[in-house]
């Protein structure tokens, strides 16, 4: 029986995906469940995995776009049986030929299929290559583009690889929030000597019940939320003439994924607790980074929080996330020398950015927004915790 495998729906809004790259080869026996290629939309990349196992036909090229819907590939399921001992026979024969040096380099890097067959087929060294996949894997493109490469001077060598759908769609979206708002960028510094010292005193306590850290990502969270309430503008949008503002906080934490940056949304988080703020952020963090997250969950946010602190950043202007209106930028901690009713102290000192649409937001809502997160954040017992520590931590 031929199996017509097509494009599923990522999200209610996507029409179109590209096809980013054929994990498999025309003619490969694939098992059902096998991721058989990437997919790019214009919010996130995703694997579609065989419906059935068999032997792979492929009808789409690598690179080209494809409606929802449309048949990609063939899976004939009657030869499951006949091209998996061959498969089994080809592979046993590749490794009998295939040099010491190439089965030594296997070991050592990780390469999808199609990308080891033609590194075998063409007796190529891999010792140079750096792959462009997740957790580093070396794809196709990347050994197409060494042997295209017009360079043979050694240290000059470049490479020219085509963005995927979703680059496209962050580059056109970042354009836009630049040349269609009025974004300003406010700034101020919070001393993070209360929150270092209450994650020092509780954090074991706190994994030993939960089975999670405590970071600093769920005190900044509620922070924000503390904040949004009190000044609604920066909890809203523009919808043509309109300004719609939200009762509720959807929170848009952003993370580095290989793909690009994510921001999966953490929901309802005025309603959620130091554990539930943990857990929902690494759960996201995990499916972001291993390509699974879903276009629903990076749906709906009404603000962002980014970290560039753990890259080390110390200070940045970050850009809105559209439709929103506002975005808080969190930076690396630096003990800094300040001054204490006279006197200079060294204090764990963070620089927090908010980037807001100033024709939605003014002047006195950011800068008294950025004040109460701060007010929060460098008394986390009072402002989160209302005095009781143990119980907002639910230990």
């Amino acid at each position: 029986m031929l199996l017509e495998m097509v494009v599923p729906s990522p999200g209610e809004s996507i029409s179109e995906v590209e096809i980013a790259e054929w994990l498999v080869e025309d003619g490969d026996f694939v098992e059902k469940d096998q991721a058989i290629a990437e997919i790019d939309s214009d919010k996130a990349t995703l694997e579609l995995p065989a419906e059935q196992s068999g032997k792979i036909k492929i009808v789409v090229k690598e690179g080209e776009t494809v409606a929802v819907g449309d048949v990609v590939c063939l899976i004939d399921t009657n030869e499951v049986v006949t091209n998996k001992s061959e498969n089994k026979k080809n592979e046993k024969e590749t490794q009998v030929v295939s040099s010491q040096t190439h089965q030594k380099q296997d070991k050592k890097v990780k390469l999808t299929p199609l990308a080891d067959a033609i590194i075998k087929k063409n007796n190529l060294n891999s010792d140079k290559l750096s792959g462009s996949g997740e957790d580093g894997k070396i794809t196709k493109n990347d050994v197409l583009e060494m042997m295209n490469s017009s360079s043979n001077v050694e240290g000059r060598d470049h490479t020219s690889k085509k963005m995927s759908s979703l680059r496209r769609k962050i580059a056109t979206r970042l354009v836009a929030v630049k040349n269609e708002t009025a974004m300003l960028t406010t700034f101020n510094e919070v001393d993070m000597s209360s929150i270092m010292a209450l994650r020092s005193e509780y954090k074991q306590r706190f994994i030993d019940k939960h089975d999670i850290n405590l970071g600093f990502m769920s005190f900044f969270t509620k922070a924000v939320t503390e904040a949004l309430i009190e000044f609604p503008d920066v909890n809203a949008m523009i919808e043509g003439e309109n300004i719609i503002h939200f009762n509720y906080t959807d929170i848009g934490i952003a993370v580095s994924a290989p793909k690009g940056l994510m921001v999966p949304v953490v929901r309802n988080a005025q309603n959620l607790s130091f554990r539930d703020i943990e857990s929902e952020i690494k759960r996201l963090a995990i499916k972001a980074r291993d390509g699974k997250i879903t276009i629903n969950e990076m749906l709906g946010g009404t603000f962002t929080i980014t970290n560039g602190g753990v890259f080390g950043s110390m200070l940045s202007t970050p850009i809105i996330n559209p439709p929103q209106s506002a975005i808080l930028g969190m930076h690396n901690i630096v003990e800094r020398p300040v001054a204490i009713k006279g006197e200079v102290h060294i204090r764990p000192i963070m620089y927090v950015a908010l980037s807001y649409d100033h024709r939605i937001i003014d002047g006195k809502s950011s800068v008294g927004f950025l004040c109460k997160v701060k007010e929060c954040l460098e008394d986390p017992k009072t402002f989160l915790m209302n005095n009781d520590v143990e119980k907002a931590l639910e230990l």
